[in-house]
């Protein structure tokens, strides 16, 4: 009897074992997922909570550099610290989700370290943007508002951000340029002065009279609104072209009023040079007819005459005499 009852409690105490680890590995699963499902949440929370804090800092800085006096009246400090207020908080909060979902921050801070030098090289435009942003912002040849030339490119600036410097040009087309293009290139700011002078270039012709020609120039230009009295307009002879006399007039006008001042000025300097009857010359272009039978009567009869005659041909006779005696 008890070699037929051992075997059956063996199985019997194997079966209860088994299904204890079962219970168990249940038990544990259930409490890893509930774990999980908590870290989780709180995950999400920590998000959310991030996502509110980053738009709550942006404001906050907006408001508290706005209160300054030298940032007030500069929107690109403001957008551009704003931006970089925000990007911190997005990563203090990135830290906090991780850490929180239980994967361990300093590993993956030392792959990052040990990927820097590729990620670098392989983003090193997108980097060196970065950096002339920075630049940009602290050395600021120009600033939002500004109409500035960069890369041949005429227009107001509207945003300068970490990576581009956005304007917009006359026909108000956005051009993103990178930071890093604007910052190794010449940049022309174009308001960055309160006032801005003007330069015209005026052909006359070479009989007429110069100072007529420059007391009617100085007088139109004078005669505009938005002309300075200080300095005054200039005028004077520049240049000795083919077919005309250069002059060249001068005139200051404010920063903002520059090109409708200089449309204006150079319509009434053609209107006062037609009211002085001093002509503007243009190039002229003779024709020439090919073939004799086309030139009129006088010209052919006297390249006939030149022909004929041994002189005009370049043919001495007493002179060739004597060169065949020596």
């Amino acid at each position: 009897m008890l070699s037929t009852t051992d075997p059956l409690t063996s199985l019997i105490a194997a079966t209860e074992q088994v299904s204890a680890v079962d219970v168990a590995m249940v038990a544990k699963l259930t409490q890893i997922a509930g774990d999980f499902a908590v870290n989780l949440a709180v995950a999400l929370i920590i998000l959310a909570a991030t996502i509110f804090a980053a738009r709550w800092a942006s404001s906050a800085t907006r408001k508290g550099l706005g209160r300054v006096r030298g940032f007030r009246h500069d929107p690109t400090v403001l957008s551009f610290a704003v931006q970089v207020v925000r990007v911190i908080v997005f990563l203090i909060g990135f830290i906090a989700v991780l850490q929180r979902l239980g994967v361990q921050t300093t590993s993956i801070i030392a792959v990052l370290g040990a990927a820097s030098l590729a990620v670098g090289l392989a983003l090193q435009g997108t980097l060196s943007n970065v950096a002339a942003g920075v630049m940009l912002l602290v050395l600021r040849p120009y600033r939002v508002g500004d109409l500035v030339n960069i890369g041949g490119n005429i227009g107001k600036v509207q945003r300068l951000d970490l990576f581009f410097t956005q304007i917009a040009d006359a026909n108000n087309v956005k051009i993103m340029a990178p930071n890093g293009k604007v910052f190794g290139d010449m940049i022309l700011n174009l308001s960055g002065q309160k006032t801005r002078r003007m330069e015209l270039k005026i052909g006359v012709g070479y009989r007429e009279n110069l100072n007529a020609a420059k007391q009617a120039l100085t007088g139109a230009a004078a005669a505009h609104e938005k002309v300075l009295p200080d300095p005054a307009p200039w005028c004077g002879v520049t240049n000795l072209l083919d077919s005309s006399v250069e002059m060249t007039l001068a005139a200051w006008c404010k920063s903002e009023d520059y090109w409708q001042t200089r449309a204006d000025v150079f319509q009434a300097a053609k209107e006062a040079l037609d009211d002085a009857g001093i002509e503007i010359p243009f190039p002229h272009q003779v024709a020439v007819p090919y073939g004799d039978e086309d030139l009129p009567e006088t010209l052919v009869l006297s390249g006939l005459r030149a022909s004929t005659n041994p002189r005009s041909a370049g043919f001495d006779p007493g002179r060739d005499s004597d060169q065949n005696e020596a």
